[in-house]
């Protein structure tokens, strides 16, 4: 725990997860400001919106924080014709609903990757930075190991963890099946690891000598030191923060949350090509029925981008990606710096 706390730079072994599309820099500089780490999520964003993002953080807060890339690879290949249906979908259910929707040119489609951002992070002093969907290259983690940039991976297995112990980072995030939002997993699909947090971290810990934040259904004292028993360094807790005042989370998905039960969620590639838990609805179903093919993450992460928009400024929980995890139910309505003190107080 204080080797954590030390590598780190912070007080206390609590880590904010990143929620892309709900963590604000508010959200993160409380948490920071309290004592522990908070994480600005980044993946997938362009240059100019992640300073921007970080400059507001700093704001807040001079208290050390991450930022979260994703590592994934790019799409194999763009599936015209897999497009086509999807869009055919997607327009017939939005008209349904009376949501609008564009068609898309999968030719004009533009996504950013952690190396164009890589530079930004450098010329803002970022000390901490956290990986999700894989690992980086390694003259990129050369460049961030001479800025003292200290590198925290996502491990959803020990083959995961295991590979990422040895590209060089300082900690590894080992999330389990009970986590929401998107899986870290950066094996081949095909192998995703579905291992409850309280059966792998303890594996892990016996196959990796890295410092490691337990991530998934960790909410109280009960878990915080179940997590601690079973050999973790620092937990890392999300959903609790979705119905934090400082959260962007729409108010029909904060109610979600708070009506979620132990068998709520589910895992979905429907919103974004990738594997992720959230609070079943209707869109999720109808996806599930269809039987189409899910092109890739980023292309059908692109496509629904409109609908998400229109449907989290609406309201409209059935084509919310209402990620959470599996304990998310047990969230309380509070400020960020309520709920992490309160976390604090259970250590």
């Amino acid at each position: 725990m204080k080797h954590l706390s030390n590598l780190l730079n912070i007080t206390h072994p609590i880590v904010q997860a990143p929620m892309l599309g709900i963590t604000t820099p508010a959200m993160v500089a409380a948490v920071s400001n309290a004592g522990a780490l908070g994480s600005l999520p980044v993946g997938g964003l362009s240059p100019e919106r992640t300073r921007e993002l970080i400059r507001a953080t700093k704001s807040l807060t001079n208290r050390p924080f991450a930022v979260n890339l994703f590592a994934h690879e790019p799409a194999p290949e763009i599936n015209k014709a897999e497009i086509e249906l999807m869009q055919d979908f997607l327009a017939g259910i939005c008209a349904e609903y009376s949501i609008p929707y564009q068609r898309q040119d999968a030719d004009a489609f533009k996504f950013y990757y952690y190396e164009d951002l890589i530079d930004v992070l450098l010329e803002e002093n970022i000390p901490i930075v956290s990986v999700t969907f894989g690992q980086l290259k390694p003259d990129v983690i050369s460049a961030l190991k001479q800025n003292n940039v200290k590198l925290i991976g996502t491990a959803t297995g020990v083959a995961e963890a295991k590979i990422l112990a040895q590209s060089g980072v300082d900690a590894i995030t080992v999330q389990g099946i009970e986590a929401g939002g998107h899986r870290g997993s950066f094996l081949p699909e095909s192998d995703l690891p579905q291992v409850g947090l309280f059966s792998l971290l303890p594996q892990v810990a016996g196959e990796v000598d890295l410092p490691l934040l337990a991530a998934g259904g960790i909410y109280d004292a009960r878990t915080v030191k179940a997590a601690f028993a079973l050999g973790t360094a620092g937990v890392q807790v999300g959903s609790i923060f979705i119905i934090a005042d400082e959260s962007a989370a729409s108010e029909a998905y904060k109610q979600a949350v708070l009506n979620s039960t132990d068998t709520s969620t589910a895992l979905t590639r429907a919103f974004s090509g990738k594997w992720a838990r959230g609070i079943q609805n209707e869109f999720m179903q109808r996806m599930q029925a269809s039987g189409l093919p899910i092109p890739y993450y980023t292309i059908q992460n692109q496509l629904m981008s409109s609908i998400r928009a229109h449907a989290q400024k609406h309201n409209i929980k059935d084509f919310i990606a209402l990620w959470a995890g599996q304990s998310a139910g047990k969230s309380v309505r509070a400020s960020t710096h309520q709920i992490i003190t309160a976390l604090i107080n259970m250590l």
